[in-house]
């Protein structure tokens, strides 16, 4: 683009982008809008020069026509129909239980790599609330026996965790 036409260019600007903006801004009801479809009026006449030579009130005709097609390309596009402005998410967020079963798989499925004795003692004594006492009745064994596998067991989870990568 010459100096000449730069020139015009912001000349146009000057003389039509406040007008042209209120003419958008009354069509659309959206300031930020109005002052995209401006933009992108100005930007189609900066790409057409020969719009830039014809005399001002043509320039203002085809400025104008061109805001207008815009707005009503907007109107029908996809975004229109189907997005709309809000200041407030209309969504609340929920809670989300992902995280808790996949937790929960992860740990049976650690729970499977341990031996049955210790799979009993962590699953009587943790899910089961059972006291050392009465998983050492249930099971026929000392209480000692008891809390003894319970802390291999841990460790042994523990270990199966770190191995999936759920714990350091």
């Amino acid at each position: 683009m010459s100096d000449e036409q730069a020139a015009l260019l912001r000349a146009i600007h000057d003389a039509h982008a406040p007008s042209l903006q209120r003419y958008v801004l009354r069509l659309t009801h959206d300031p930020e809008l109005a002052e995209d479809v401006v933009q992108e009026a100005l930007l189609r006449a900066w790409r057409s020069p020969r719009i830039l030579e014809r005399g001002d009130e043509e320039a203002r005709a085809w400025l104008y026509t061109v805001c207008r097609n815009l707005v009503i390309d907007d109107r029908r596009s996809a975004r229109h129909g189907r997005e709309f402005a809000t200041g407030e998410v209309p969504e609340r967020p929920t809670s989300d239980q992902t995280d808790e079963l996949l937790d929960r798989w992860l740990l049976a499925d650690a729970l499977l790599s341990l031996s049955a004795e210790h799979r009993r003692t962590i699953v009587s004594s943790y899910y089961l609330g059972r006291s050392a006492g009465e998983i050492a009745e249930a099971e026929g064994v000392p209480v000692g026996t008891v809390r003894s596998r319970a802390h291999y067991a841990l460790r042994a989870l523990k270990l199966a965790l770190q191995e999936r990568g759920v714990s350091r």
